[in-house]
């Protein structure tokens, strides 16, 4: 019989209590999220306040989506950085099929 090899993170994963799970993945998605804009402004060389300027926002919005200090930030705010970054669009899993959602045009670019 194969006993399957476990990875480190699935083994650090399958130690979390519930409670500790919940956060994790919280965590991983701010992580996630700060990453990706990260990576699309090192793409495009954009600065934290070219950023703001195109979004329409202030660079500390940016500055604090861009580090994943700020946790709370509003859907509007994220959108425009979205858009300031080049984004059309993006896709929402429901149910098991993933619908395209526009950005609104509301922010310069």
């Amino acid at each position: 019989m194969n006993k399957k090899t476990k990875s480190t993170i699935q083994e650090f994963i399958d130690s979390l209590s519930p409670k500790e799970l919940k956060k994790y993945k919280e965590e991983r998605q701010e992580f996630i999220l700060s990453e990706l804009i990260l990576a699309a402004m090192e793409k495009d060389n954009i600065s934290v306040r070219n950023l703001a300027k195109l979004a329409g926002v202030s660079p500390t919005i940016v500055q604090a989506m861009r580090s994943g200090t700020k946790k709370d930030f509003t859907l509007q705010s994220f959108l425009k950085v979205l858009k300031g970054l080049g984004s059309k669009g993006l896709m929402v899993e429901l149910h098991g099929q993933y619908i395209p959602l526009d950005i609104p045009l509301s922010a310069k670019r």
